[in-house]
C-alpha cells in the first residue's frame, strides 16, 4: 500500500508503535502490581520505573531519532559502535551488574544500562553505514566478507560470555539480513551461515546450561520441576487464557510465573486476553515488520534502506523467539518483547528505533 503524497510520515507504523507501548503499559501494570507491592510496598513501582526510565529515556530517543535527519547519523554510527562495544566490555569488569548469574547491565546513578541493547542501534547502524559507502565491497571477500565475519564474530563471541545467546542470536540474524539485502555475494552468504551454524553448535555443546535448554525443548519439557519448569508454566498460563482469557487484571497463574514481567509477559498477556488478544497483538508486530519492510523497497538511498530492514529484522525475529519461545515453538531462551516487557534500556532502544524508522518513511 503506498504511502499519501504529502503525508509527512508512515501513519502504519506509528499507529502500530503507539498500539505496542498501550498494550505493554496495560501488560505491565497488571502482571507487576502484586509483585511491587510485595517487594517494594508500592503496587505501581515497576510501572513508575519503566516510566521514568524506559518511556523517559525512550521519548528522547525518539525524538531524536524521528527529527534529526536519519543520513547525518552515517559519519556518527561507527563511533557510536565502538562506544556500545566499549561499554559491553565494561560489564567484564567490577563495574559491570550481575543478576541471574550473568552480567550484563552497567550501573549508572539510580539505574542501569543494558549495552547489548545499545548495540541493537549501533551495530546495524554500522553496518548499514559501511555497506553502503561502497557497493562493490560486499562482493570482495577481502573488503566484504572477511571484514563481515570478523566484527560480527566479535560481537557475538562477546555476547556469547556474557551469557547473553539470545541477543547474539537477534543482532546475528539482523547482521546476516543487512549484508543479504547489501548485495553479498551468494558464496558469502552461504559461507556466513554454515560458520554461524558452527559457532551457536559449538557454543551449545560446550556450555551445559544452553545444551539443557535445547534438552527440554527436545524433550518437550517432561522435567517440568525442573529445567523444563518455565516453559511448563508459560504453557499452563496462555492455555488457560482460552478463546477470549480469563479479563484483565484476573490473571490467576501469573503468581507463580517467573520472569512474568519481562521474558514470559506474552504468557500473562495471553492469558488475560485469550487466543484473540493473542492474535491481535501477533498482528500488530506482523503489521509493523512487514510494512517496515515494504518501505525499505522503495527508499531512496541504500543507508535508508538497510536501516529499515535490519530495523525490522530486530523486532520481528526479537517478537518471534520470545512468543515462540513461551508457546514451545522454539527453546526458551529468555527474550523481553519488543515495546512490552519491562527493562528501561529495551525499551528506550525500540523507541528510538521506531523513530529512525518512521524518519526514514519521511523521505520515501
Amino acid at each position: 500500500m503506498a504511502r499519501r503524497r504529502g503525508q509527512s510520515f508512515d501513519y502504519v507504523i506509528a499507529a502500530s508503535v503507539a498500539l505496542l507501548l498501550i498494550i505493554g503499559f496495560a501488560a505491565l501494570a497488571s502482571a507487576s502490581s502484586d509483585l511491587g507491592k510485595l517487594q517494594y510496598d508500592d503496587a505501581y513501582y515497576y510501572l513508575k520505573h519503566q516510566a521514568i526510565y524506559g518511556l523517559g529515556f525512550g521519548i528522547v530517543g525518539f525524538l531524536v531519532g524521528f527529527y534529526v535527519d536519519y543520513r547525518k547519523f552515517k559519519k556518527l554510527v561507527p563511533i557510536l559502535f565502538f562506544l556500545g562495544i566499549g561499554a559491553l566490555i565494561l560489564t567484564f569488569t567490577p563495574l559491570g551488574t550481575i543478576s541471574g548469574g550473568a552480567s550484563r547491565w552497567i550501573a549508572v546513578g539510580p539505574t542501569t544500562i543494558q549495552p547489548s541493547e545499545l548495540l541493537k542501534i549501533f551495530f546495524i547502524g554500522y553496518l548499514a553505514a559501511w555497506l553502503s559507502g561502497r557497493s562493490e565491497r560486499q562482493k570482495n571477500t577481502a573488503e566484504g566478507l572477511l571484514p563481515f565475519l570478523s566484527i560480527s564474530g566479535f560481537v557475538a563471541l562477546l555476547l556469547l560470555f556474557q551469557r547473553s545467546t539470545s541477543a547474539a542470536v537477534i543482532l546475528m540474524v539482523g547482521a546476516f539480513v543487512v549484508y543479504f539485502v547489501g548485495g553479498a555475494d551468494k558464496k558469502h552468504i552461504f559461507a556466513t551461515i554454515g560458520l554461524g551454524l558452527l559457532l551457536i553448535s559449538g557454543v551449545i555443546v560446550a556450555t551445559p546450561y544452553r545444551l539443557e535448554r535445547i534438552q527440554t525443548f527436545i524433550e518437550g519439557g517432561s522435567d517440568s520441576q525442573g529445567s523444563g519448569y518455565q516453559v511448563s508454566q508459560a504453557l499452563t498460563t496462555i492455555g488457560s487464557g482460552g478463546l477470549t482469557g480469563v479479563g484483565y487484571g484476573q490473571s490467576a497463574i501469573k503468581t507463580t510465573l517467573p520472569e512474568r514481567i519481562g521474558d514470559s509477559i506474552f504468557a500473562v498477556i495471553a492469558e488475560e486476553f485469550g487466543f484473540i488478544g493473542s492474535l491481535f497483538l501477533i498482528l500488530i508486530f506482523f503489521t509493523l515488520v512487514t510494512r517496515t519492510f515494504l518501505l525499505s523497497k522503495r527508499a531512496k538511498d541504500q543507508f535508508g534502506k538497510l536501516l529499515l530492514v535490519g530495523f525490522g529484522t530486530i523486532i520481528g525475529i526479537q517478537a518471534f523467539i520470545h512468543i515462540g519461545g513461551n508457546s514451545g515453538l522454539i527453546p526458551l531462551t529468555g527474550v523481553p518483547l519488543p515495546f512490552i516487557s519491562y527493562g528501561g534500556t529495551a525499551l528506550a532502544v525500540f523507541m528510538t528505533i521506531g523513530g529512525i524508522i518512521l524518519n526514514v518513511s519521511k523521505k520515501v
